[in-house]
């Protein structure tokens, strides 16, 4: 079992102590600004959560919640504020926003170096550049690359880092083509030197397509989707889904399930995540990790400034 909420919290554990030597030998604290927009219980939810992490590792959190009947001119003129505060380091825009705004307006207007969610254009390009890395380099350090790589996809390549997975030569196939995960996720496979194959809606005879893989990626929104007849015997499954089915043995009538069939799966796989306990709690830690580096990328470029004239 490939167990997220572990490997998560002792993430947040090396954090705290990042921070604390931040604060001792750079004279900073990160801050992160995190703006809620409307009443959706759910975005509600992950804002807590991800206020409270901030607190647990000593990151300052700001919090900016809005009536959904803001409009798109105040909610940018916000994030201009927040992009010059020079206390801000991150800024995370809590998805989905009301559809009276352009969420891609919204989301370029954050600066790239406080774009903690990795979503700005520049961040996403970075992604696709082979020459971000130094030569005979065959992995990234996310702590030492100059810009935010988006959190679930960072989070999907660390769980395979720290339960030893080996990408490199490794066929893997990715379920799912979107912007936020499906697509980022195999640029940083290919990163790492796997065969990488993007398989969608469109693809003819997916199940064969998955059986050739050493490692699935599984990020379509199809409650399990992926069966365990898939799969090729030791395959590593990492299932990004997070789906809600009926189920009247539930007080709340339902249950929440991946886009893999976890039972039929995990006697297949040699390694995989269960949904919820997953993927979804590196998330936010891959949140809290783009924002302590990111401050430290801003402190030492300060501190290689030359003094201003006359000082």
């Amino acid at each position: 079992m490939i167990d997220g909420n572990a490997t998560s919290a002792q993430i947040r554990v090396e954090l705290k102590a990042a921070v604390e030597e931040m604060q001792a030998t750079l004279g900073v604290t990160p801050g992160l600004a995190v703006i809620l927009i409307g009443e959706r219980r759910d975005s509600a939810t992950y804002v807590r959560a991800k206020k409270k992490a901030c607190a647990e590792v000593g990151i300052a959190s700001f919090g900016f919640d809005y009536p959904a009947t803001i409009t798109q001119e105040e909610l940018i003129a916000k994030i201009d504020e927040l992009n010059a505060d020079p206390l801000v380091n991150g800024i995370l825009v809590q998805l989905p926003i009301p559809p009276h705004i352009d969420e891609a307006a919204v989301l370029h207007r954050i600066l790239p170096e406080k774009d903690v969610d990795g979503l700005h254009p520049l961040n996403v390009a970075q992604l696709a550049n082979t020459k971000t890395h130094a030569p005979g380099r065959s992995a990234w350090s996310f702590d030492t690359i100059g810009f935010h790589v988006s959190c679930t996809p960072q989070g999907c390549i660390e769980l395979l880092d720290r339960y030893g997975v080996s990408m490199e030569g490794k066929n893997a196939v990715v379920l799912g083509r979107s912007n936020i995960v499906g697509i980022p996720v195999a640029l940083l496979l290919m990163q790492r030197n796997a065969t990488v194959t993007i398989a969608h809606s469109r693809t003819k005879d997916i199940e064969k397509v998955v059986g050739a893989a050493d490692i699935v990626v599984a990020a379509v929104g199809r409650a399990e989707m992926v069966k365990g007849s898939w799969l090729k015997p030791g395959a590593v499954v990492i299932d990004v889904g997070i789906n809600s089915v009926d189920d009247a043995t539930k007080k709340t009538g339902y249950r929440l399930v991946g886009d893999v069939h976890f039972e039929s799966c995990k006697e297949v796989a040699s390694q995989i995540t269960p949904v919820p306990g997953g993927v979804g709690p590196m998330t936010i830690a891959m949140l809290l990790r783009n924002t302590v580096n990111g401050t430290r990328r801003s402190a030492l470029a300060k501190a290689a400034l030359p003094p201003p004239p006359n000082a």
